[in-house]
């Protein structure tokens, strides 16, 4: 199981356009293990109260998926997928509201 992490407004916007686009300056989605969501949701979206958690179905990608390093302050041997290629709305299989605290252990169910 894959996440990727947007709020309510970006998703409704991406599904209304079919997906959501790799982002121009890396040329990928960010997605992430559920073991390490917190991070990415701590560091872009502490303050945001609207985060919902895209669940996404690996097998329902046309792009490949690279477990790749992440940014500076994330656990040295920690790995990311990146899908390089478009997340399209059929891979998403389930929105998750996702409320604060968003700490390791606040993950809501899947």
């Amino acid at each position: 199981m894959l996440l990727h992490l947007a709020t309510a407004a970006d998703w409704a916007a991406a599904a209304g356009r079919g997906g959501v686009d790799p982002l121009p300056d890396v040329g990928f989605v960010h997605l992430s293990a559920p073991d390490q969501v917190h991070l990415p949701a701590q560091r872009l979206f502490d303050d945001r109260d609207d985060v919902v958690l895209l669940v996404v179905d690996e097998d329902r990608l046309a792009g490949p998926v690279r477990w790749e390093p992440g940014v500076p302050g994330d656990p040295e041997a920690m790995r990311f997928p990146h899908l390089y290629g478009r997340l399209p709305v059929e891979a998403v299989v389930r929105v998750v509201d996702w409320p604060r605290p968003r700490g390791a252990g606040d993950l809501p169910p899947l």
